[in-house]
């Protein structure tokens, strides 16, 4: 199949080159049109109970989203400014599609104790459009900072969506000018030369055209996070150049055999575009489980990192043959080891070392990652503020001026609790008298919204319990909270509630993709115990640095106390996906040398030794790519790109060197065992590179 693949791309090459540079076009084109969709409703889960308040109090109370300006820095009682912010305010009122901007002066609570700082918050009517809401929070927001004072800040509401999603634009921009002259470079060392070098990089963009594309047509029907746009590209760039080094390295070893580059492609995309393929489809499975939670986020990120993952397949399958057709004659071969010199040396040592010492690798290496993953027991996860963002943003500036001026808790979103008809005074009462201050609104047609501001944070450990108090003084009372704190609460709870089925769909593609892959029932078993150990010491050390603040300061972050909510996920099920990608390119070249020789322990260290310098390689891109995006100092990316990173670096060092020979060791020729049926099965329906013919009696059994 994958020849076949291989003689299409290679029949036309021009062809195939001009339609993925149409897709190019596309995709920086149409598909950078999804910066001005991003939307930072990440904790909405569909059928939850906040969910439905929230959609309860919509149709009967529909109410437009809200902006905040703050005004600091100097004494706001001056009569010049107070003339400037009451002319403000009245300049606001009049802007179309502005419900109401209170007076700052007349106002409790909008003057801050020190006399210092005022807040104008600024409310928007409901039910107005996309581009009419737009229109309404530049003139409204662009008003305020004209105000002449020395700080002047706005934001929150849609507008703090706006702001994020142009600073993920801005990240992104700087990620790809940081990180791509610093992968060629490393490519050019790798290869030692500029062509070979450059290959890869236009696999690159087109996964990076792929990412953007395939967010826009996602958004489409679907909210898209301002997360997405980052973690895509990321993982975008990063693949396209592990398929793409892969690909290379396998054809100048067999540029060393034939001097005919058509029969070298046909053979490369027999060989290492079997572990392409693989990869990427094991890639993209490990994804499908966040299909599994009802939360649009995770399923709108499932989808389009699993999208992004088969584009970057595809490339390597498709474009890097045709652009090796029409310039890999000027590649050069592989080196060809000398007399009595061995193929990777030093991987080689590092095998047989590991298998010889197996034992003892276990008992040290385990324990370890073991110690590494003990914060995750610990972890806490929040919505997060505008504190995630760096502090030269707006909004955080806003933020730190409020932290600044005025007692905590304030600006705070309140617990929002929906009393429906039928609920009695006795149950409002004891809802009220959870928190002093409570405050009551009644809704057309009866019924009522009592509105809580917890103590702390808006989705603080104070905000959470206050609504789980809620929920159990109610009884059977038809009463539902919403909320920041109740929308984190169901977040939560769907979590755990999924988090198993999630878990077992993806270990169930694994399985069936690695006994496809390998013909082996123990090796896919095998894969996933030593696979998991590099995503939990990775989260581990997330928590230990974002939650409990150890060295985030050197991140240019600090610590919040809890990660946020997008990040545990993310991190789990992209790593995994990863270290399954290290994991095939291993397995592809310990099955290769084991089909030739019969021998499995050597063939252990002959596949280790081949494929160790390729990992190696591809771990060092992928970690580049990733602390380039770590730079632009939004703490969700920060999180993710950190344990992203080391989960990369973990994976392909301490597991695959280490930890892969020592238990392919202990497992012997069981490692490779099936039953008979589905040995059989694999014979007959397994996807496999062509052999060369080895005496019936040197075929090892089992596979």
């Amino acid at each position: 199949m994958l020849t076949a693949l291989a003689r299409t791309a290679t029949r036309r090459p021009l062809t195939v080159m001009l339609l993925w540079g149409l897709f190019l076009l596309l995709g920086f084109g149409l598909g950078t049109g999804v910066f001005a969709r991003l939307s930072d409703n990440v904790p909405e889960v569909p059928g939850t109970e906040s969910e439905s308040a929230a959609r309860y109090l919509e149709e009967l109370d529909p109410a437009g989203s809200s902006i905040t300006g703050v005004v600091a820095g100097t004494p706001v009682a001056d009569a010049g400014l107070r003339a400037e912010v009451e002319q403000a305010v009245a300049d606001v009122r009049k802007v179309a599609g502005v419900a109401a901007v209170p007076d700052p002066y007349a106002t409790p609570g909008m003057i801050s104790e020190d006399g210092r700082a005022l807040i104008v918050p600024v409310t928007l009517e409901g039910g107005l459009d996309d581009d009419a809401e737009e229109r309404t929070l530049d003139a409204a927001a662009e008003r305020i900072r004209e105000i002449d004072a020395p700080d002047v800040h706005v934001s929150g509401g849609p507008l703090l969506g706006l702001q994020m999603g142009e600073r993920a634009q801005q990240d992104v921009k700087n990620a790809e000018l940081i990180s791509l002259p610093v992968v060629l470079a490393l490519l050019l060392v790798v290869f030692g030369g500029l062509r070979s070098a450059l290959l890869p990089l236009v696999v690159a963009v087109s996964g990076i055209a792929g990412a953007f594309l395939a967010l826009f047509l996602f958004s489409e029907v679907t909210d898209i996070s301002v997360y997405a746009i980052q973690v895509t590209t990321m993982l975008g760039l990063g693949l396209a150049v592990d398929y793409a080094l892969l690909m290379l390295v396998r054809f100048r070893e067999e540029r060393r055999t034939t001097e005919d580059v058509l029969e070298a492609v046909h053979r490369t995309v027999a060989a290492a575009g079997r572990t392409v393929l693989f990869s990427g489809l094991t890639v993209a499975v490990s994804l499908t489980g966040l299909l599994v939670f009802p939360s649009v986020f995770l399923r709108s990120m499932g989808l389009a990192v699993a999208a992004v993952v088969v584009i970057d397949m595809l490339a390597a399958l498709t474009l890097l043959p045709a652009l090796l057709v029409r310039f890999g004659g000027r590649i050069p071969p592989a080196r060809t080891p000398g007399d009595g010199e061995e193929e990777g040396r030093f991987f080689a040592r590092v095998a047989r070392f590991a298998a010889r010492r197996k034992v003892a690798v276990l008992a040290v290496v385990v324990p370890v990652l073991l110690v590494l993953a003990l914060p995750v027991s610990g972890m806490s996860i929040a919505v997060g503020d505008a504190r995630q963002l760096p502090a030269d943003s707006e909004a955080r500036q806003l933020q730190d001026t409020v932290a600044a001026h005025f007692p905590p808790g304030t600006g705070v979103s309140p617990v929002v609790v929906v009393a429906r008809p039928g609920t009695d005074e006795a149950t409002a009462d004891r809802i009220r008298a959870l928190e002093p201050g409570a405050m009551t609104r009644e809704l057309p047609g009866g019924g009522a919204v009592i509105e809580i501001r917890p103590p702390g944070e808006a989705d603080g450990a104070e905000a959470t319990a206050l609504v789980e108090r809620v929920r159990e003084v109610r009884g059977d009372a038809p009463v539902e909270v919403t909320g920041t704190a109740a929308r984190l609460v169901d977040f939560r709870d769907m979590l755990a509630e999924r988090a198993p089925w999630a878990a077992l769909t993806v270990l169930a593609g694994i399985v069936v993709l690695l006994f496809a892959f390998t013909g082996s029932v123990l090796l896919p078993l095998r894969t996933v115990v030593t696979t998991l150990l590099s995503p939990a010491a990775a989260l581990g050390v997330v928590v230990w640095v974002f939650q409990d603040g150890h060295l985030a300061g050197l991140l240019g972050a600090q610590g919040l106390g809890a990660l946020s909510l997008t990040a545990p996920p993310l991190i789990v099920a992209i790593a995994f996906g990863l270290a399954m990608d290290y994991e095939l390119f291993i397995l592809a070249r310990m099955r290769e040398a084991r089909l030739r020789s019969g021998d499995d322990r050597e063939a252990v260290v002959t596949g280790l030794s081949r494929s160790g310098r390729v990992v190696t390689c591809a771990a060092l891109l992928l970690a580049v790519v990733f602390a380039a995006f770590m730079t632009g100092g939004f703490s969700p990316i920060l999180q993710i790109g950190l344990g992203l990173t080391l989960a990369v670096l973990i994976d392909a060092t301490v597991v695959r060197m280490l930890l892969v020979p020592a238990t392919m060791a202990l497992l012997g020729r069981h490692a490779w065992w099936a039953p008979r049926p589905l040995r059989r099965a694999h014979d007959r329906f397994g996807l496999r590179e062509e052999q060369p013919e080895l005496p019936r009696e040197k075929v090892p059994s089992g596979v």
